[in-house]
């Protein structure tokens, strides 16, 4: 029986336009190391809806957690070798790999409107474009985050005394945190964020660095007796694109893309942070966990401590050549 011909063109017509619209949707790959409760992958998501609203369900994320697609250190190279679309780079992961966007978490500074997370985070990614698209050069930057100050959280030592930090074999990331732990007369060990608990459970380590939110994360108030307040240094993290598939989109999908991303994201993720670091401090506190804070007289000997690392750090980076004093100047302004 001969199909009528009007009906032909109109299956086929359909056929098409479903076709052209599978071809349109992107599902752009996000790879992540963290695990899938972390604060970023609630803001991706948020993000991923947005992106899917704004552009009639032809944009969106998928994302790959928990290091499917690879451990922290190779998260830029994955994303920078189009492996990803984009990734969530942790800096202090790939040490000496972005010494002048580490600066932003030198010990004990930071914006002087405060050391919250939406003020640091949107001041970073503020300064990104003139000071970091060098380090993360192959990506565009979609937003910079800044921790919350990095706690020490102990199984052992009660932390409220500086001394009682000797000698503590403690979890860090990143150079500038490898030498706090060691002016702590501490010893620092490189062990994977998803590790951490799982080396404190086995003996393996005796404390971690990580802001509360991280904690929580991770679950880790079974194994932590005291954390210790105030936070001492931060860690910086970033969320980039991979630059050939940002400029393989359509103009009205950059135009999205840009619009949805830059300080004010950064600000935003920032205040989710502020609020998961101020909810994980109670889930620590309910896990029974001491948080402790360190008299005037020790936060004095802690800010002679880490003085020195702080002008290592800066003048390494104005010896290579590059404006450290100029950024570290712009970012505490």
């Amino acid at each position: 029986m001969l199909q009528n011909p009007v009906v032909k063109i109109a299956l086929a017509v359909a056929i098409s336009a479903a076709s052209i619209s599978a071809v349109s949707a992107q599902k752009l790959k996000v790879s992540s190391f963290l695990p899938p409760n972390h604060t970023f992958h609630k803001m991706l998501k948020l993000w991923s809806d947005e992106m899917s609203e704004k552009s009639n369900g032809e944009m969106s994320l998928e994302v790959f957690t928990s290091g499917q697609l690879g451990p922290p250190p190779r998260q830029f190279e994955l994303v920078a070798a189009g492996a990803a679309d984009l990734s969530i780079i942790l800096h202090g992961a790939t040490p000496g790999r972005f010494p002048m966007t580490e600066l932003a978490g030198l010990p004990l500074s930071h914006p002087s409107a405060g050391d919250l997370s939406a003020i640091t985070s949107r001041r970073l990614t503020e300064l990104a474009p003139e000071y970091l698209a060098e380090e993360h050069a192959g990506t565009k930057i979609m937003w910079m985050a800044v921790t919350p100050p990095l706690k020490i959280h102990s199984a052992k030592a009660d932390l409220s005394k500086l001394e009682n930090i000797k000698g503590q074999r403690i979890r860090y990331a990143g150079a500038i945190w490898q030498q706090v732990v060691e002016k702590l007369e501490a010893v620092p060990l490189r062990i994977p964020p998803a590790q951490s608990a799982d080396s404190i459970s086995k003996g393996v380590a005796d404390a971690a660095s990580f802001p509360f939110e991280a904690t929580k994360a991770f679950d880790m108030a079974p194994l932590i007796k005291y954390s210790l307040e105030p936070g001492i240094a931060s860690a910086t993290f970033a969320v980039v694109m991979n630059e050939n598939t940002y400029n393989s989109l359509s103009p009205e999908m950059k135009k999205i893309i840009d619009d949805t991303t830059g300080p004010d994201r950064g600000e935003a993720f920032g205040k989710m942070w502020d609020d998961g670091e101020a909810e994980a401090r109670q889930y620590m506190a309910d896990g029974g966990v001491n948080i402790v804070q360190l008299s005037d007289a020790e936060r004095a000997t802690l800010e002679s401590i880490v003085a020195p690392i702080s002008d290592s750090f800066i003048g390494a980076v104005n010896e290579a050549g590059k404006p450290g004093s100029d950024f570290v100047a712009a970012y505490t302004k």
